[in-house]
């Protein structure tokens, strides 16, 4: 069972982690795992250890510097912290292969906050719509002027490349639990 200790103390954490991360302290955000792990649903990518998370904030914070969030609620589970939010940022940089569209967009994100046995955060979890992101980036794009054309057609290549990516294995092939009465 959850004690109000433990929920207060996981609460701080987290919410400590989501502040350092729109002030861009990835020490400190860091400093929250002692072995980061963040698993993105929607693109079935893992990010894991130091240099690879500092990867995907580096390339997210190249896509979308002044990216942020606006909290929706928290909750607590027996192993968790789940967080719903408003993440938002301005596309002006490239987001892998789709090149800066310059548009905004703003999503709903739940984010799973996973702690093991020992109260230590052991992974992010984070689920959200990319097509909803997607159709603000690049159908944000105003067709109806022609230089707008190839950036289009540049971003309809840049996704298509990039959905040629392996999905990470531990996302796909996983065991289901069994239950007992």
């Amino acid at each position: 069972m959850l004690t109000e200790q433990v929920r207060k103390a996981r609460q701080k954490l987290v919410l400590n982690h989501f502040h350092d991360e729109v002030k861009q302290d990835w020490d400190a955000v860091l400093s929250t795992f002692p072995h980061p792990h963040y698993e993105l649903i929607p693109t079935l990518t893992v990010h894991d250890g130091d240099s690879g998370v500092r990867g995907y904030y580096r390339e997210t914070r190249i896509a979308f510097p002044d990216q942020h969030h606006e909290i929706i609620a928290l909750r607590h589970s027996d192993d968790a912290v789940i967080v719903e939010f408003w993440l938002m940022g301005t596309h002006l940089g490239p987001l892998g292969q789709i090149p800066p569209t310059g548009n905004k967009f703003r999503v709903r994100v739940t984010a799973y906050f996973i702690f093991d046995e020992t109260e230590t955060l052991v992974c992010e979890r984070v689920y959200f719509d990319t097509l909803s992101i997607l159709k603000q980036l690049v159908g944000g794009l105003d067709m109806k002027n022609p230089k707008n054309w190839l950036l289009a057609v540049r971003c309809l290549k840049g996704l298509l490349a990039m959905s040629s990516d392996k999905p990470a294995p531990s996302l796909t092939e996983t065991t289901p639990p069994t239950f007992t009465d």
